[in-house]
């Protein structure tokens, strides 16, 4: 099938700019909003990311705040980590996973390690898609793609949970 075949071959061959390839100046907001969305594979338009998303990110404690108002490339690698991220976590349990994986990490050292981690699971993903599957067989791949992602969220959930200090959740629930 030529759609899976187009797929795959996304999976495995794009990826997002690394941290060198990243604008060495500082991006106002519609520059960093039109360079996000190159940064990930996606099929539907209305997933962009817009100005009020970012102050959002920044209000929510998820992104830094703009110095002045340019961006550089420590808000590019964050939003890029946070959009690819929100398709499966809350903005709390992205907020949660972007704070303890920052601990006693540059951000440079955070978005490589993302980056590394959102390679392997697009090749991950990519072994499973046959191109040579019938239309028949594709509900039943939906259902694994499916059922794989309901397990890792369970999984990336309760490890979360795991990580986040106990005195920091019940503070939490005070609010």
């Amino acid at each position: 099938m030529e759609e899976l075949e187009e797929l795959k071959r996304r999976l495995e061959e794009e990826r997002p700019m690394p941290w060198d390839a990243f604008p060495d100046i500082g991006l106002y907001m519609d520059q960093v909003i039109s360079y996000i969305a190159r940064q990930l594979i996606t099929y539907d338009e209305g997933e962009s990311l817009t100005p009020a998303m970012v102050n959002n990110y920044i209000k929510d404690g998820l992104l830094p705040r703009a110095e002045g108002k340019k961006y550089n490339k420590t808000h590019l690698g964050y939003l890029t980590a946070i959009c690819a991220l929100k398709q499966v976590l809350s903005v709390r349990e992205t907020r949660d996973l972007l704070q303890v994986g920052s601990q006693d990490r540059e951000p440079e050292d955070l978005y490589a390690a993302f980056y590394q981690e959102l390679s392997l699971a697009q090749d991950c993903t990519a072994e499973v898609l046959d191109p040579t599957l019938s239309r028949e067989e594709l509900p039943r791949l939906a259902l694994r793609l499916a059922l794989r992602s309901y397990a890792d969220k369970l999984a990336c959930q309760r490890v979360l949970s795991l990580l986040v200090p106990k005195e920091e959740k019940a503070e939490r629930k005070k609010k």
